[in-house]
């Protein structure tokens, strides 16, 4: 609350830090903050949102994330593939997961192992 100037840099690095350590609820208000305050989110600001989603399994959060990422017409690469594979998966919904799987361009080991 006491930072003069937020940007997009600033609330994903808090964002990335509450959702790296365990404080999935706590990084996803965060999320909601920085979208009441103007501020658009970029692919990183997604990804750690999308990982917040997992720790309680927050699927709902996810899908709402996921709809966000399509309407907003951003480059789907493998990072934003891997992070909407891993959520889905981890909050049990396989379906899906395999599906955004399947299109992802570029699937690395690290999207592979989100799907295994």
């Amino acid at each position: 609350d006491k930072m003069p100037e937020r940007n997009a840099v600033s609330w994903n690095a808090i964002i990335a830090a509450y959702s790296q350590n365990g404080k999935g609820k706590e990084a996803l208000e965060l999320f909601q903050q920085m979208q009441l305050e103007g501020m658009i989110p970029n692919e990183v600001t997604l990804v750690s949102a999308l990982s917040a989603c997992v720790s309680h399994a927050y699927l709902a959060d996810g899908k709402w994330i996921h709809s966000r990422i399509v309407a907003s017409g951003l480059e789907f690469d493998v990072a934003m593939g891997t992070a909407l594979i891993n959520m889905y998966g981890k909050c049990g919904n396989l379906q899906v997961a395999r599906k955004i799987f399947d299109k992802t361009p570029g699937g690395n080991a690290v999207s592979w192992t989100a799907m295994i």
